[in-house]
């Protein structure tokens, strides 16, 4: 059974290659979205898997999986987003895209060893309708901030909720993997 950095390693690896794929195919056209349009592509996603578990059916053969591995990925678009201010050039070469997908993956890592180690693995017990509630949640905070100007009085920031909203999605794509939710 490998270790739980590994099916980590592993899942956010598979993310990876089909974001860099997309890349190939696309460029960095997400460049264009404002911030509230990145919030927007994760809702749809966390939405459609609400709406499966719920209706216990769907029309459309996407998987459940592919979906969580979208939501990291826009995850890591709202990250780097917020790393690169948006006057600057919309096309950025593939090596610098995958330059700033690491870093962000970076630090989303480093987060959750941290928090793995202190929460003793208490999401290895949770459902997959958790983890898409607090997905949904995270993004009505981000919501919120930028309704704020992105100021915060208490609270963290809209990179502490993507770093969340990456680590919950790669918490869904380990589970599933290992056949104890539904893909």
């Amino acid at each position: 059974m490998k270790s739980t950095q590994d099916q980590y390693t592993s899942v956010v690896s598979q993310c990876r290659n089909l974001f860099l794929q997309k890349t190939r195919d696309y460029g960095s056209s997400w460049r264009v979205y404002r911030p509230i349009s990145v919030v927007d592509q994760i809702f749809i996603k966390a939405k459609r898997i609400r709406t499966i578990q719920e209706a216990g059916r769907q029309l459309i053969n996407d998987s459940i999986d592919g979906e969580f591995t979208g939501i990291l990925n826009y995850a890591v678009i709202g990250l780097i987003q917020l790393s690169i201010p948006s006057e600057n050039s919309n096309d950025l070469d593939f090596e610098r895209v995958e330059t700033l997908y690491d870093e962000q993956v970076k630090k989303a890592a480093d987060l959750f060893a941290r928090k793995n180690h202190d929460y003793g693995e208490a999401w290895r017990e949770m459902s997959q309708e958790s983890y898409t509630d607090l997905i949904l949640a995270k993004l009505l905070r981000i919501r919120q901030i930028l309704a704020n100007d992105g100021l915060t009085l208490v609270s963290e920031g809209i990179d502490a909720n993507y770093l969340d909203i990456f680590n919950y999605a790669a918490f869904a794509l380990i589970m599933i993997g290992e056949g104890k939710h539904k893909s």
